[in-house]
């Protein structure tokens, strides 16, 4: 059942986007292998194309807690040469970071050309869990709008190809994975009582993602969003998408 909370104030822009996607999209597992290898073996020749010394990728990976977001960014990896990308978790400021402008320490990890860089979390954030926690004010969070889409524009004007994906889990499914972590050993580490503070913000974060996703999709930088109640069709989406992004940007 889903989380208990009081009913969500209007949206900004009064839009629910993650409602409108299909949860219920399957992929067999044998159609899966094939279209996983064809989509890794698409985007192998594209990392490795000629046009890609004039290019970098910056990949960013948002989404619910247990969307799937680690497990799809390995998929990924597996077709790009690992001497060309990074993998950047991102987590609570440091106490140097915080002494700095917001997107400083993003700003350090940008690849230069040739490379990628895969933000699983990312600036993002700031609109997110620091509007959602109070860990900044509102102004803050408001005028980051801006200064995102200020960033991703000099960063696809300097070259750079930028990808973002959300990965969306509907709160039933989000339970059912925290259960299964639980009760998983090797999988528990993965479940914090923070993962469940969380989720009792569903409507908050729901509403913060929903003005996120109007107010930061752009021509140069779009957002694509995934439905990843089915993990296996989630992963192939991911891939599939960034190979017809990369070809039309290469």
């Amino acid at each position: 059942m889903a989380p208990s909370a009081p009913p969500p104030e209007p949206a900004i822009d009064g839009r629910d986007v993650l409602k409108a996607l299909d949860y219920k999209a399957k992929l067999a597992p044998k159609r899966y292998d094939r279209r996983l290898g064809e989509a890794q073996a698409r985007l192998a020749r594209l990392t490795r194309s000629k046009a890609m010394r004039d290019r970098s990728i910056i990949l960013v990976f948002e989404g619910m807690d247990a969307a799937g977001k680690g497990s799809t960014i390995r998929r990924l990896t597996r077709a790009i040469d690992a001497r060309f990308y990074r993998v950047i978790p991102i987590a609570a400021p440091t106490d140097e970071e915080r002494a700095q402008p917001y997107l400083w320490r993003f700003w350090r990890h940008i690849p230069r050309h040739g490379h990628a860089v895969i933000f699983d979390r990312s600036w993002y954030g700031r609109v997110l869990v620091e509007r959602v926690e109070g860990f900044c004010k509102e102004s803050d969070w408001m005028r980051a709008y801006h200064e995102i889409n200020d960033f991703e524009e000099q960063l696809t004007t300097a070259g750079a190809i930028v990808a973002k994906f959300w990965m969306a889990v509907t709160p039933e499914e989000q339970l059912r994975r925290f259960k299964e972590r639980e009760k998983t050993p090797h999988k528990r580490f993965k479940i914090t009582d923070e993962d469940w503070r969380n989720r009792k913000k569903w409507p908050s974060y729901e509403r913060a993602i929903c003005d996120m996703i109007d107010r930061t999709s752009s021509d140069a930088a779009p957002w694509h969003l995934v439905a990843a109640n089915d993990k296996l069709s989630a992963r192939v989406q991911v891939i599939e998408t960034l190979c017809g992004q990369l070809e039309a940007r290469l």
